[in-house]
């Protein structure tokens, strides 16, 4: 069978504090966005086949692992991945890729095995990318309420930067740390084409690190798009469009500084444009 994992940008979020386990507790919106990266999935007699980057150290790859060990060993699996969502870019691509194996052999294997048990094991944005939809976090990102996000044309640009994680978590101040975000208010916002009152907390760590990407925002405000934030930890940004002939348009003039992708928050098909 085929899938297609989608990216996620983050509709704002806040690091509200450090906590006693050494993590930072969050409250963000995840927001599905239609570039995808494609799996081809197929049962086989036995094994784990894996074609993709990084063998056995892709998410992916350790997914499909748990997976079959957690339903007793039904079978075999060979798994084709086809990246088409930048690394280091904050947009969970690796995430996605495992939640939609997890999906998949759920689908191939049927047994009582707790999908979002194994998703937590994987990483803190698997258990949203089982969802399906819009999501509002807490905790790491692993406490989740569904949310009904309106379809909003967007642009995603990457301009090329790999972010690490860790790197930019290390780098959080106590002045980084803010509020919960006003979700009702970052709703109705979407849904009237106004300009959400969101934030990213780790813009600060991010831009501190890498000065460079300062100059996004400016690039993406300068093309007619409204709301720019850098998602996740970075060093993507995404912007909301006016319309989708306008997020083509700016989507094809962000191209002359890296990559960029016009399609849709909330829903809809595979992005447009080059990968």
């Amino acid at each position: 069978m085929e899938r297609l994992a989608p990216a996620k940008v983050n509709l704002g979020l806040s690091v509200r504090f450090r906590r006693e386990d050494g993590y930072h507790e969050l409250h963000t919106l995840f927001a599905p966005f239609s570039l995808a990266d494609r799996l081809v999935v197929e049962p086989v007699s036995a094994g784990l086949h894996f074609q993709g980057p990084y063998g056995r150290e892709n998410l992916a790859y350790r997914a499909a692992s748990l997976y079959l060990e957690a339903a007793g060993q039904p079978g075999g699996v060979r798994i084709l991945l086809e990246k088409r969502i930048p690394e280091g870019a904050g947009l969970g691509g690796g995430s996605s890729d495992a939640a939609q194996v997890l999906l998949a052999l759920q689908a191939l294997y049927p047994a009582e095995v707790d999908l979002f048990a194994l998703a937590r094991t994987l990483g803190a944005d698997v258990p949203f990318f089982l969802l399906g939809q819009g999501a509002e976090a807490r905790g790491v990102g692993e406490r989740l309420k569904p949310l009904a996000l309106p379809p909003v044309p967007a642009v995603v640009f990457f301009p090329g930067l790999r972010v690490p994680t860790p790197l930019v978590y290390r780098a959080v101040r106590p002045e980084d740390f803010g509020p919960d975000l006003p979700v009702e208010a970052i709703l109705e916002a979407l849904a009237r084409g106004e300009e959400p009152p969101y934030w990213n907390s780790l813009e600060g760590p991010a831009f501190r690190l890498f000065p460079e990407l300062k100059e996004v925002r400016g690039r993406m405000r300068a093309l007619g798009l409204r709301g720019v934030l850098m998602s996740g930890s970075g060093s993507a940004f995404f912007g909301l469009a006016e319309g989708p002939d306008h997020a083509r348009r700016a989507a094809e003039a962000l191209r002359a500084w890296g990559r960029a992708w016009a399609g849709t928050l909330g829903g809809g098909d595979a992005g447009s444009g080059p990968a």
